[in-house]
């Protein structure tokens, strides 16, 4: 385990490598503090020198809005090695504005410097997670897959689909991100191939060729040619492997209208492929999904949604100090009454 910051000169040590390959924090890095408020690693200092480090107080964590929990075992991990007392709600619960998700109870010298990270974590996560369900919620049965890696900075991005499966997601495209969920990565290939090719059926017999058969053949329509006539196209190309075609027709070119779904759904069905799929994508939200489900899409791939849904903020409270209720003016003192955490260690 890394060495926490206690002091003020142990900040002021840390150095910086100008070669630094990346600005993202390494799990070391996150351990020891050094992603925390600077305020932090003050209190632990002064409480130090005042002879209060042991003082035992418990904190609770409470949402400043309703949503999806998740973020959990991410923070229990970061919590593992602290001999302290922890109660939340499971990942995947639904929390109301106000309610506590999260007690510790233990010295506040092992957990504080900890608040920064901890918030983040659940915000962040459970940000997401929300923002997940309420595109699943829309879809219903259909599935929905989070495209949305390319909109965050890689280092979260695997954060960001893990919460999106647990939100709902039935999977993710970002490799760590699904796999960490215990899933496999989701997705077939982008316009880039069909550029480089140049026709989208030699894509998708190459890929029918190339690619293991258990992944999906669902190909990529709006490339070229018009919607319709390249689905076509790529059906009689494939025949009864085509399990699918994506409908991404750019802003520019009006997006994926209803109009647009329903007139290809029509076309496959009269020309006898009524078996093959119709998964859409760019820029959906809710509203969208239920518009364009109806109009016959099977799928929906969602990503700006998701990966830019906004932190839930949460605030830690200590609410005793060495078994006395206390709180901040406003707040009640005492521990909240919260019959749904559980004893997670």
């Amino acid at each position: 385990m890394s060495e926490k910051y206690k002091t003020i000169s142990q900040v002021k040590d840390l150095k910086v490598d100008k070669e630094r390959l990346l600005f993202s924090a390494q799990h070391e890095e996150i351990i020891s503090g050094a992603t925390t408020d600077i305020y932090f690693i003050k209190t632990q200092e002064i409480l130090e020198k005042k002879g209060l480090e042991d003082v035992k107080v418990t904190a609770e964590i409470f949402t400043r809005r309703e949503g999806l929990l998740a973020g959990i075992t991410e923070a229990m991990q970061l919590l593992k090695d602290c001999p302290v007392e922890v109660w939340a709600l499971q990942e995947g619960q639904a929390f109301s504005n106000k309610e506590v998700i999260m007690r510790i109870s233990g010295k506040y010298s092992e957990f504080g410097i900890y608040e920064t990270a901890l918030l983040g974590i659940l915000a962040s996560s459970s940000g997401w997670s929300t923002a997940a369900r309420q595109a699943k919620e829309a879809a219903g049965e259909k599935n929905v897959l989070c495209f949305g890696a390319r909109h965050v900075h890689p280092a979260v991005a695997p954060v960001m689909e893990r919460a999106a499966i647990i939100g709902g997601a039935d999977g993710a495209s970002c490799i760590l991100g699904a796999k960490l969920a215990g899933m496999e990565p989701s997705g077939t290939v982008p316009h880039a191939i069909f550029l480089i090719m140049g026709d989208t059926v030699d894509v998708a017999r190459a890929y029918h060729e190339i690619m293991p058969l258990g992944e999906s053949r669902t190909v990529l329509v709006d490339t070229f040619k018009d919607e319709a006539e390249e689905s076509l196209r790529v059906a009689l190309a494939l025949g009864q492997d085509l399990q699918g075609i994506r409908l991404d027709t750019p802003s520019e070119r009006g997006g994926v209208t209803p109009g647009l779904v329903k007139e290809v759904r029509k076309r496959l069905d009269q020309a006898g492929f009524q078996h093959v799929k119709i998964f859409v994508s760019g820029g959906l939200t809710p509203e969208r999904i239920v518009l364009l489900g109806e109009a016959g899409a099977d799928a929906f791939g969602v990503g700006s949604f998701i990966s830019g849904a906004s932190a839930i903020d949460m605030t830690m409270d200590i609410k005793e100090v060495n078994g006395t209720p206390i709180a901040k003016r406003g707040r009640i003192p005492g521990v909240t009454d919260a019959p749904c955490l559980i004893r997670m260690k």
